[in-house]
Protein backbone atom coordinates (compact mmCIF):
# COMPACT_ATOMS: atom_id res chain seq x y z
CA UNK A 1 0.00 0.00 0.00
CA UNK A 2 1.58 4.00 -0.98
CA UNK A 3 2.05 6.32 1.83
CA UNK A 4 -1.37 8.20 0.38
CA UNK A 5 -3.45 5.64 0.39
CA UNK A 6 -2.65 4.61 3.46
CA UNK A 7 -3.26 8.06 4.54
CA UNK A 8 -6.64 8.25 2.87
CA UNK A 9 -7.68 5.03 4.29
CA UNK A 10 -6.53 6.23 7.66
CA UNK A 11 -8.29 9.43 7.30
CA UNK A 12 -11.52 7.87 6.11
CA UNK A 13 -11.56 5.80 9.63
CA UNK A 14 -11.36 8.67 11.58
CA UNK A 15 -14.17 10.80 10.02
CA UNK A 16 -16.63 7.40 10.20
CA UNK A 17 -15.82 6.58 14.11
CA UNK A 18 -18.41 5.97 15.58
CA UNK A 19 -17.42 8.73 18.20
CA UNK A 20 -16.49 11.37 15.60
CA UNK A 21 -20.07 10.60 13.69
CA UNK A 22 -22.01 13.47 15.67
CA UNK A 23 -19.22 16.34 14.67
CA UNK A 24 -17.32 14.74 11.55
CA UNK A 25 -15.67 18.36 11.35
CA UNK A 26 -13.74 18.00 15.13
CA UNK A 27 -12.37 14.68 14.16
CA UNK A 28 -10.83 16.59 11.08
CA UNK A 29 -9.91 19.62 12.78
CA UNK A 30 -7.64 17.26 15.58
CA UNK A 31 -6.46 15.47 13.08
CA UNK A 32 -4.94 18.57 11.30
CA UNK A 33 -3.74 20.25 14.04
CA UNK A 34 -1.54 17.07 15.34
CA UNK A 35 -0.40 16.40 11.66
CA UNK A 36 0.50 20.17 11.66
CA UNK A 37 1.67 20.47 15.92
CA UNK A 38 3.82 17.35 15.52
CA UNK A 39 5.71 18.46 12.85
CA UNK A 40 6.89 21.73 14.55
CA UNK A 41 6.95 20.36 17.81
CA UNK A 42 8.04 16.64 18.04
CA UNK A 43 8.26 16.57 21.72
CA UNK A 44 5.51 14.37 23.91
CA UNK A 45 2.21 16.11 24.37
CA UNK A 46 -0.04 15.63 27.21
CA UNK A 47 -3.84 15.21 26.48
CA UNK A 48 -7.28 14.38 28.55
CA UNK A 49 -8.25 11.03 27.38
CA UNK A 50 -11.45 10.26 29.36
CA UNK A 51 -12.67 12.99 31.87
CA UNK A 52 -10.52 11.01 34.40
CA UNK A 53 -7.45 10.39 32.83
CA UNK A 54 -4.41 11.94 30.31
CA UNK A 55 -2.10 10.24 27.47
CA UNK A 56 1.48 11.56 26.79
CA UNK A 57 1.79 10.63 23.31
CA UNK A 58 4.10 11.67 20.16
CA UNK A 59 3.86 11.40 16.42
CA UNK A 60 4.20 8.05 15.22
CA UNK A 61 2.34 6.20 18.20
CA UNK A 62 -0.20 5.26 15.83
CA UNK A 63 -2.81 3.59 17.83
CA UNK A 64 -2.45 6.30 20.86
CA UNK A 65 -2.49 8.91 18.20
CA UNK A 66 -5.84 6.92 17.20
CA UNK A 67 -7.67 7.76 20.50
CA UNK A 68 -6.45 11.35 20.27
CA UNK A 69 -8.31 11.54 16.71
CA UNK A 70 -12.01 9.48 18.10
CA UNK A 71 -11.77 9.11 21.64
CA UNK A 72 -11.26 5.62 21.97
CA UNK A 73 -9.18 3.90 19.15
CA UNK A 74 -10.45 0.68 19.40
CA UNK A 75 -14.45 1.79 20.43
CA UNK A 76 -16.15 -1.40 21.21
CA UNK A 77 -13.26 -2.89 23.38
CA UNK A 78 -12.13 -0.27 24.82
CA UNK A 79 -15.97 0.74 25.63
CA UNK A 80 -16.52 -3.01 26.51
CA UNK A 81 -13.87 -2.18 29.48
CA UNK A 82 -14.84 0.77 30.69
CA UNK A 83 -18.43 -0.41 31.04
CA UNK A 84 -17.43 -4.22 32.19
CA UNK A 85 -14.60 -3.61 34.67
CA UNK A 86 -14.85 -2.22 38.25
CA UNK A 87 -13.12 -1.10 41.03
CA UNK A 88 -12.21 -4.38 42.78
CA UNK A 89 -11.44 -6.01 39.52
CA UNK A 90 -8.07 -7.42 38.26
CA UNK A 91 -7.57 -6.83 34.82
CA UNK A 92 -4.23 -8.22 32.70
CA UNK A 93 -3.21 -6.47 29.71
CA UNK A 94 -1.39 -8.46 27.55
CA UNK A 95 0.30 -6.28 24.99
CA UNK A 96 0.21 -3.71 26.87
CA UNK A 97 2.15 -1.17 24.52
CA UNK A 98 2.05 2.58 25.61
CA UNK A 99 -0.90 1.96 28.12
CA UNK A 100 -4.07 2.77 26.40
CA UNK A 101 -6.13 -0.28 27.77
CA UNK A 102 -4.17 -0.15 31.19
CA UNK A 103 -5.11 3.91 31.67
CA UNK A 104 -8.43 3.18 30.86
CA UNK A 105 -8.63 -0.29 33.81
CA UNK A 106 -6.61 1.76 36.37
CA UNK A 107 -7.02 5.32 35.90
CA UNK A 108 -10.51 5.73 34.90
CA UNK A 109 -12.42 2.45 36.57
CA UNK A 110 -9.78 2.10 39.28
CA UNK A 111 -9.18 -1.31 38.80
CA UNK A 112 -6.33 -2.98 39.68
CA UNK A 113 -3.95 -4.09 36.72
CA UNK A 114 -1.11 -6.14 35.18
CA UNK A 115 0.24 -4.86 32.29
CA UNK A 116 2.88 -6.91 30.09
CA UNK A 117 4.80 -5.26 27.39
CA UNK A 118 8.00 -7.22 25.91
CA UNK A 119 9.39 -3.93 24.01
CA UNK A 120 11.75 -1.72 26.32
CA UNK A 121 11.01 1.47 24.71
CA UNK A 122 7.73 0.65 24.74
CA UNK A 123 7.79 0.00 27.90
CA UNK A 124 8.87 2.98 29.18
CA UNK A 125 6.18 5.05 27.51
CA UNK A 126 4.07 2.52 29.47
CA UNK A 127 5.42 3.35 32.80
CA UNK A 128 4.97 7.10 31.84
CA UNK A 129 1.46 6.73 31.05
CA UNK A 130 0.84 5.27 34.43
CA UNK A 131 2.87 8.21 36.34
CA UNK A 132 0.86 10.78 34.97
CA UNK A 133 -2.53 9.06 36.08
CA UNK A 134 -0.83 8.62 39.14
CA UNK A 135 -1.84 5.06 39.21
CA UNK A 136 0.94 3.33 39.96
CA UNK A 137 -0.46 1.68 43.48
CA UNK A 138 -2.64 0.28 41.43
CA UNK A 139 -0.67 -0.92 38.25
CA UNK A 140 1.78 -4.05 38.18
CA UNK A 141 4.28 -3.65 34.86
CA UNK A 142 6.52 -6.37 34.11
CA UNK A 143 8.74 -6.12 30.55
CA UNK A 144 8.58 -9.59 29.15
CA UNK A 145 6.99 -11.74 26.56
CA UNK A 146 4.13 -14.30 27.49
CA UNK A 147 4.36 -17.74 25.59
CA UNK A 148 3.93 -21.56 26.51
CA UNK A 149 6.94 -21.82 28.54
CA UNK A 150 9.61 -19.75 29.73
CA UNK A 151 12.93 -18.34 28.38
CA UNK A 152 13.49 -16.23 25.80
CA UNK A 153 12.72 -14.87 22.54
CA UNK A 154 13.45 -12.65 19.32
CA UNK A 155 11.36 -9.29 18.89
CA UNK A 156 10.68 -6.43 16.59
CA UNK A 157 11.25 -3.13 18.16
CA UNK A 158 11.07 -0.36 15.47
CA UNK A 159 7.30 -1.15 14.68
CA UNK A 160 4.86 0.82 17.16
CA UNK A 161 2.01 -0.83 18.01
CA UNK A 162 2.65 -3.45 15.63
CA UNK A 163 5.96 -4.91 16.89
CA UNK A 164 5.62 -8.53 17.29
CA UNK A 165 7.75 -11.83 17.88
CA UNK A 166 10.08 -11.80 15.08
CA UNK A 167 10.31 -14.58 12.27
CA UNK A 168 13.91 -15.44 10.82
CA UNK A 169 13.60 -12.99 7.60
CA UNK A 170 13.12 -9.38 9.86
CA UNK A 171 15.80 -7.04 11.17
CA UNK A 172 15.97 -4.89 13.68
CA UNK A 173 14.88 -7.44 16.58
CA UNK A 174 16.22 -7.82 19.89
CA UNK A 175 15.88 -10.65 22.93
CA UNK A 176 13.42 -10.57 24.89
CA UNK A 177 12.77 -12.89 28.25
CA UNK A 178 9.75 -15.00 28.30
CA UNK A 179 7.50 -15.86 31.11
CA UNK A 180 3.97 -17.71 31.16
CA UNK A 181 0.70 -16.34 32.14
CA UNK A 182 0.23 -19.18 34.74
CA UNK A 183 3.08 -18.00 36.06
CA UNK A 184 2.88 -14.14 36.90
CA UNK A 185 -0.51 -14.41 37.85
CA UNK A 186 0.19 -17.08 40.57
CA UNK A 187 0.51 -14.80 43.25
CA UNK A 188 -2.45 -12.47 42.17
CA UNK A 189 -6.08 -12.25 42.44
CA UNK A 190 -8.02 -14.21 39.89
CA UNK A 191 -8.19 -12.02 37.00
CA UNK A 192 -11.61 -10.66 35.84
CA UNK A 193 -10.73 -9.96 31.77
CA UNK A 194 -7.92 -10.45 29.95
CA UNK A 195 -7.09 -8.41 26.50
CA UNK A 196 -4.78 -10.03 24.72
CA UNK A 197 -3.03 -7.96 21.49
CA UNK A 198 -0.23 -9.58 20.49
CA UNK A 199 -0.30 -9.38 16.79
CA UNK A 200 0.02 -13.31 16.07
CA UNK A 201 1.18 -14.95 18.93
CA UNK A 202 -2.28 -15.86 20.70
CA UNK A 203 -2.10 -19.31 20.36
CA UNK A 204 1.31 -19.39 22.24
CA UNK A 205 0.07 -17.44 25.29
CA UNK A 206 -2.71 -18.47 25.48
CA UNK A 207 -0.94 -22.41 26.21
CA UNK A 208 0.98 -20.71 28.94
CA UNK A 209 -2.52 -19.59 30.71
CA UNK A 210 -4.29 -23.02 31.06
CA UNK A 211 -4.83 -22.41 34.65
CA UNK A 212 -5.94 -19.05 34.37
CA UNK A 213 -8.43 -19.81 31.70
CA UNK A 214 -10.06 -22.30 33.96
CA UNK A 215 -10.79 -19.77 36.59
CA UNK A 216 -14.11 -18.74 37.92
CA UNK A 217 -13.45 -15.48 38.14
CA UNK A 218 -12.25 -15.21 34.58
CA UNK A 219 -15.22 -13.91 33.14
CA UNK A 220 -13.93 -12.53 29.62
CA UNK A 221 -11.39 -12.12 27.16
CA UNK A 222 -10.89 -9.50 24.82
CA UNK A 223 -8.46 -11.09 21.74
CA UNK A 224 -6.86 -10.21 18.61
CA UNK A 225 -7.59 -12.79 15.70
CA UNK A 226 -6.85 -11.40 12.47
CA UNK A 227 -5.11 -13.88 10.70
CA UNK A 228 -1.82 -12.90 11.67
CA UNK A 229 -0.85 -15.86 13.62
CA UNK A 230 -0.89 -17.75 10.05
CA UNK A 231 3.13 -16.47 10.09
CA UNK A 232 3.68 -18.29 12.79
CA UNK A 233 1.91 -21.53 11.50
CA UNK A 234 -0.49 -21.32 13.85
CA UNK A 235 -4.41 -21.35 12.67
CA UNK A 236 -6.42 -19.63 14.79
CA UNK A 237 -9.73 -21.28 13.82
CA UNK A 238 -8.11 -23.77 16.28
CA UNK A 239 -7.67 -20.93 18.52
CA UNK A 240 -11.19 -20.48 18.71
CA UNK A 241 -12.61 -23.76 18.99
CA UNK A 242 -10.18 -24.08 21.92
CA UNK A 243 -11.90 -20.73 23.82
CA UNK A 244 -15.62 -22.13 23.14
CA UNK A 245 -14.43 -25.49 24.82
CA UNK A 246 -13.45 -23.53 27.81
CA UNK A 247 -16.77 -22.00 27.37
CA UNK A 248 -15.90 -18.62 26.07
CA UNK A 249 -18.47 -17.47 23.86
CA UNK A 250 -17.83 -14.74 21.06
CA UNK A 251 -19.97 -11.60 21.37
CA UNK A 252 -20.18 -8.28 19.67
CA UNK A 253 -20.16 -5.13 21.91
CA UNK A 254 -22.54 -1.91 21.28
CA UNK A 255 -21.51 0.76 24.02
CA UNK A 256 -23.74 3.61 22.91
CA UNK A 257 -26.92 0.44 23.64
CA UNK A 258 -25.15 -1.27 26.58
CA UNK A 259 -26.09 -4.34 23.96
CA UNK A 260 -23.83 -8.08 23.89
CA UNK A 261 -25.20 -9.79 20.83
CA UNK A 262 -24.21 -13.14 20.10
CA UNK A 263 -22.13 -13.83 17.27
CA UNK A 264 -21.11 -17.08 14.88
CA UNK A 265 -17.28 -16.55 14.70
CA UNK A 266 -14.20 -14.41 15.52
CA UNK A 267 -13.92 -10.60 13.66
CA UNK A 268 -11.29 -9.39 11.88
CA UNK A 269 -9.89 -7.12 14.24
CA UNK A 270 -10.46 -8.11 18.27
CA UNK A 271 -13.16 -10.44 19.72
CA UNK A 272 -14.90 -10.24 22.99
CA UNK A 273 -14.94 -13.95 24.29
CA UNK A 274 -17.43 -13.78 27.21
CA UNK A 275 -18.04 -16.94 29.83
CA UNK A 276 -20.95 -15.65 32.00
CA UNK A 277 -22.71 -13.87 29.67
CA UNK A 278 -25.51 -13.02 32.51
CA UNK A 279 -22.60 -11.49 34.43
CA UNK A 280 -21.26 -9.19 31.79
CA UNK A 281 -24.86 -8.24 30.67
CA UNK A 282 -25.48 -6.95 34.49
CA UNK A 283 -22.24 -5.28 35.00
CA UNK A 284 -22.64 -3.21 31.92
CA UNK A 285 -26.21 -2.00 32.78
CA UNK A 286 -25.18 -0.85 35.79
CA UNK A 287 -22.07 0.87 35.04
CA UNK A 288 -21.94 4.42 35.44
CA UNK A 289 -22.17 6.64 32.24
CA UNK A 290 -19.29 8.55 30.81
CA UNK A 291 -18.79 11.06 28.12
CA UNK A 292 -15.91 11.23 25.58
CA UNK A 293 -15.73 13.83 22.99
CA UNK A 294 -19.49 14.98 22.01
CA UNK A 295 -20.92 11.38 23.22
CA UNK A 296 -22.47 9.94 25.95
CA UNK A 297 -21.84 5.92 26.88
Amino acid sequence: MTTGAAFFLSFRFKKSHPLNRKNKFGAISRFAKWQINTRLNPYPVVYNYTDKTKLVVQRSMTGATGNLYCGLHEFTDMGFVLHFLRSEDLFVDIGANIGSYTVLAGGHVGASVVSIEPVPKTFEHLKTNIAINQIGEKVIVYNFALGNEKGQISFTSTLDTMNHVATQAEANTIQVPVETLDTVLQKEKDPVLLKIDVEGFETNVLKGATETLQKNNLKAIIIELNGSGAKYGYDERLLHEKLLEYNYNPYRYDPFERELTPIDRFGTHNTIYIKDIDFARERVRKADKLRILDNWL
